[in-house]
């Protein structure tokens, strides 16, 4: 029996999938219409559909002139007009050709174009091609992108400043979105303070607090802040039970079995909690239930496993509540520029950057240190079960992929 068959020991993937399931259950479906100026980040709610050919005719992609192909027999032509983008040509004159320039539209009875670079202009005005002419040349024919009734973006897409600029292409000043999804954030643990008040014996900076609210601010979430709960059962009810208004309940810390770990019996004795042991390294606790109904996701308390954890199961069970299909941040193979010789029976995911093509860990990769998260490029995965010498092929995993 491998280590990830052990009882309570979950594969990375089957949490994944359990909580995809539980986010698909609970679709966050209400809806807003946005400018596209407001609309990077969002998710679209509904297809986008052109409602005009595009091209709407077809235009020029060069500078240069513009013919009837089939009248053409290699003689010199007189230029009958001059067009610019965004004007209307008269239709072209039996005989001759169109100064023409890149995006106007063709003439009437036009169907090639050639660039200026291998005309020439005669001393009687009219212009001579130096090479032979194929149909069709240089123009961009209507409806070459998209065709009126053309399905462009599906429903679920993150929207960005590429398929933004589709939209605005389209002519579409809003787009439909999901609205944001409302998460509240919770330190929990009595050595937590805030940045800026000086630290008592015993206590430490709460980092966590400020890396979610920054990422799902980047996800396009609104934000609550929930502050930091102490380590008290009473009072660890009564803030989530405060929070039914919210979406998901995100709290880092106080997730385990312990004696201080009031979050998670607070979860416990309202019978709603499923706590997972997953076979990651690190973030092997996480808590995944409900409080009064309200979703709650109990990350750990170590900075580097909020990190992982939020990176590759919150951030994409979140996505999926909107409608995103395509929820697991994409890796790639690159040789291993070190060696791995203790197979261990969790996955891992080393804090590391890529050196002349190869992936390079950090030299410190304590759950406790966010440091080398801060050296790193990306994530770096090494398998359960598996032992590497350098070369060997693994996956690494941009933080580019993540952070957004």
């Amino acid at each position: 029996m491998s280590g990830c068959d052990k009882p309570g020991l979950l594969p990375v993937e089957e949490a994944l999938a359990r909580l995809l399931a539980l986010a698909e259950q609970a679709p966050i479906t209400d809806c807003e219409n946005v400018g596209l100026n407001d609309a990077d980040g969002r998710v679209l709610a509904e297809p986008l559909v052109s409602t005009l050919d595009l091209p709407p005719w077809p235009n020029s992609a060069m500078d240069g002139y513009a013919l009837r192909h089939a009248d053409w027999q290699g003689e010199a032509l007189a230029v009958s007009q001059k067009i610019f983008a965004g004007q209307a040509p008269a239709p072209l004159q039996p005989g001759t050709c169109a100064r023409i320039f890149t995006g106007a539209p063709l003439p009437e009875g036009a169907d090639t174009v050639e660039m200026q670079e291998n005309a020439e202009v005669l001393a009687d005005g009219r212009v001579s091609f130096r090479e032979p002419l194929k149909a069709g040349q240089h123009v961009r024919p209507q409806g070459q992108e998209t065709r009126t009734g053309e399905q462009v973006l599906d429903a679920g897409t993150v929207l960005g400043p590429i398929s933004i600029g589709l939209a605005a292409t389209l002519g579409q000043a809003e787009l439909r979105v999901r609205r944001r999804p409302r998460v509240a954030v919770l330190s929990t643990g009595d050595e937590l303070v805030e940045p800026g008040t000086a630290l008592g014996a015993g206590q430490i900076y709460n980092s966590n607090r400020y890396l979610l609210k920054s990422w799902l601010t980047r996800l396009g979430c609104e934000v609550v802040d929930a502050g930091i709960l102490p380590d008290d059962l009473a009072r660890t009810r009564e803030k989530l039970g405060a929070l039914s208004e919210v979406d998901l309940i995100l709290s880092t810390g106080g997730v385990s079995v312990g004696e201080a770990d009031f979050l998670g019996m607070a979860l416990r004795e309202a019978g709603e909690l499923a706590l997972w042991k997953l076979a990651i390294k690190p973030g092997k606790p996480l808590t995944v239930g409900h409080y009064q109904g309200v979703p709650v996701i109990g990350l750990p308390g170590n900075p580097a496993s909020s990190l992982v954890t939020f990176a590759l199961l919150a951030r994409p069970y979140l996505l999926r509540r909107l409608g995103v299909q395509d929820v697991e941040p994409l890796g790639f193979s690159v040789p291993a520029g070190f060696t791995w010789s203790k197979p261990g029976n969790r996955r891992e995911y080393l804090r590391g950057r890529l050196e002349n093509g190869r992936a390079v860990p950090s030299s410190n990769q304590s759950s406790g240190v966010l440091r080398s998260a801060a050296w790193a490029e990306g994530l770096v995965e090494v398998r359960e079960g598996t032992t590497l010498a350098e070369g060997d092929m693994v996956t690494f995993i941009p933080f580019t992929e993540v952070l957004m």
